[in-house]
């Protein structure tokens, strides 16, 4: 039985036909609507999921914000633009004639990942520091979704009382001060107006700022492990997204850890799936979902 797993991000709109030996078949990409209205997400996705019409059984999505009964929402509203409280599950059953699960994508990603781990490994998180931090939650090898959705927005957890405010309406967030959004937002002077990608390079040849602000975001997302592993006690965490698996990001993440009181480490390794993780997450969840 093939997926039509969908993976919709802030930049692009991905789908793939996977199947029963979770191997990627098929897929596609276009760009997420310049137009964040309903009308337009709905014509960017059955644009994007027509060519794969008849060739699965269900489809299952991952998506960026928080998937609360089947509709999309978020806790900070504007990373959304007008797509707030928009019918996904409705929508994209309608538009395949098929049977239609989602989750949040950074839940799937967690749990592709965990599903790549030994098997003996029943408590995991995932965190994903990217344009936002997001992440997911394995507790004795279930997936922590919660029942509104919530679960495993650890970005949201508080990182610096006194740091800059963050969309969702707190201050000092993980997100507002690691995340590639937050970088860019924080630079100053000649990096002003640049993006994270472009600050991260500059920090890689030596630049003073940038080089503090990686550091800064490295040093949050290791207090964040710390946290992860005295609330849940995490046998590993798994460190994805394209800030997370940047050049030697890891390795500061893991030397600032290391600071912390030994109760508080715990093995922090690269994301196996890297950034497909979203689409096989969202269908092997799935699986598990409807199984």
């Amino acid at each position: 039985m093939s997926t039509l797993a969908i993976d919709i991000g802030g930049t692009k709109l991905a789908a793939a036909l996977i199947d029963v030996q979770r191997q990627v078949t098929a897929r596609r990409e276009l760009p997420t609507p310049g137009s964040r209205t309903p009308a337009a997400l709905r014509e960017a996705l059955g644009l994007l999921i027509a060519p794969f019409a008849g060739q699965a059984q269900r489809v299952a999505v991952a998506s960026t914000g928080i998937i609360r009964h089947g509709i999309l929402t978020a806790l900070n509203p504007d990373n959304l633009g007008g797509l707030a409280q928009f019918p996904l599950v409705d929508t994209l059953t309608q538009l395949s004639g098929l049977p239609c699960v989602a989750i949040n994508d950074a839940q799937a990603a967690a749990w592709a990942e965990y599903c790549a781990l030994p098997g003996a490994i029943r408590d995991m998180a995932f965190i994903t520091v990217s344009t936002g931090v997001g992440g997911g939650i394995i507790s004795n090898g279930q997936l922590l979704s919660g029942r509104e959705g919530l679960a495993g927005h650890i970005g949201h957890t508080l990182a610096d009382p006194l740091g800059p405010p963050c969309g969702c309406g707190r201050r000092g967030c993980v997100e507002a001060i690691a995340s590639g959004r937050a970088l860019a937002a924080q630079a100053v002077g000649d990096l002003r107006g640049l993006d994270a990608k472009t600050i991260y390079a500059h920090s890689l040849q030596g630049h003073p700022q940038a080089r503090r602000l990686i550091e800064q975001s490295a040093r949050a997302v290791a207090r964040l492990i710390a946290d992860l592993k005295a609330s849940s006690d995490c046998e590993c965490v798994v460190l994805g997204g394209s800030v997370g698996l940047a050049e030697s990001y890891l390795s500061q993440v893991c030397a600032f850890l290391a600071q912390e009181p030994a109760p508080f480490h715990t093995p922090v390794i690269a994301a196996h799936y890297q950034h497909d993780a979203g689409l096989l997450g969202a269908a092997l969840w799935a699986e598990e979902y409807q199984s």
